[in-house]
């Protein structure tokens, strides 16, 4: 809505680093099909992985979460949801799918927006695919659930259709008529939609398939390969802080974008790098797979089975996956705990 503007579009400025990250964007993204042309196998399971950390991430970030076997469980529909945190995820898993198969054939349009809500809350009887009733607020919250204060007052939700209706002819308009660089209209449509906040509940994770929509109709693929939704969780105190800063002023239209641009990118870089990493050099000798699998290792925050480190390391052994382990444990990075399959490894503190 008002990031898209012509008339603040036109204020926007780029540093000589702000260039330069884009510019080295648009390498890797040139390199995306020398990375897709790799083994098949390999592909796969990074999409099976990247579907299932999706999932997983982008419902968390809002408090809803399931007992990791469920979740795969739910992710692989090899069994049904049973309760109201398994449906949206199972609703946000659905979701993602049709983007993953027909991004192409899914215009930036309110109806799209609304199709999408939807299909989150699918299997639940509440109905989805509706703007907001009542206003909302955008809250930081105590560990009690008590509010600690106010971050953003969004649209109001008698103004939210208008608004939603603008924000889709100004986008359209700006990747048109304007050639704006997409990597600048992007973040700046998923900026605008999560300041209108138009749905009661929802807002984020609908954003976040937003995001991997509109990367798609770029042909920046690299969120069929690697979760940008783990990211994204993975620095969750930077996408608040910096939603927080670029959100100052926005309903006068005299906020600073910038912060917002900077993560997005950032997030983008860190996401095709990953990608390098595990299609580029896990299929280069023993060296670059003893690297890959201490990267993943390092990269975990809890505790993890042998299995989590497997899905992350497609065409590497189960036995080489545990004898770096075994290297990481003498080192005394790792530890060991329990027996048989229920051991878990996790970083020594």
């Amino acid at each position: 809505m008002h990031t898209l503007k012509p008339e603040y579009v036109k204020r926007i400025s780029f540093s000589t680093d702000d260039a330069s990250t884009l510019q080295k964007i648009g390498e890797f993204k040139g390199k995306q099909t020398l990375f897709t042309q790799q083994t098949p196998e390999i592909l796969q399971s990074l999409q099976q992985v990247a579907v299932i950390e999706s999932s997983e991430s982008s419902n968390r970030l809002e408090g809803i979460t399931a007992p990791r076997e469920r979740l795969e469980a739910i992710i692989l529909k090899t069994s049904m949801p049973s309760n109201r945190s398994e449906q949206e995820i199972a609703g946000y898993r659905d979701a993602l799918a049709l983007i993953h198969e027909s991004a192409e054939h899914m215009a930036f349009s309110v109806n799209v927006i609304l199709q999408l809500h939807s299909m989150i809350y699918r299997y639940l009887a509440s109905e989805g695919g509706r703007w907001k009733m009542a206003d909302n607020q955008i809250v930081e919250r105590n560990p009690d659930g008590s509010i600690r204060r106010v971050r953003f007052e969004p649209v109001s939700a008698f103004a939210t259709p208008q608004a939603m209706t603008e924000l889709e002819d100004q986008y359209r308009h700006a990747v048109t008529a304007n050639s704006i660089e997409p990597l600048v209209a992007i973040p700046a449509a998923v900026f605008d939609f999560l300041c209108i906040h138009p749905f009661s509940d929802g807002n984020g994770r609908t954003a976040r398939l937003l995001t991997l929509l509109l990367l798609y109709h770029f042909g920046y693929e690299v969120g069929r390969y690697i979760s940008l939704e783990r990211i994204f969780e993975e620095s969750k105190d930077t996408y608040y802080d910096t939603l927080e800063a670029s959100s100052r002023n926005w309903h006068d239209g005299q906020h600073d974008i910038q912060p917002w641009l900077r993560y997005f990118w950032g997030v983008m870089l860190r996401a095709y790098r990953e990608f390098e990493e595990r299609v580029g050099k896990i299929t280069t000798g023993r060296g670059a797979k003893t690297a890959h699998i201490r990267r993943v290792a390092h990269r975990r925050v809890g505790p993890f089975a042998i299995s989590d480190i497997e899905a992350e390391c497609p065409g590497i052994s189960r036995d080489m996956i545990r004898v770096v382990l075994r290297q990481l444990r003498d080192d005394g990075v790792l530890e060991l705990k329990g027996h048989g399959r229920g051991a878990k490894w996790r970083k020594r503190t």
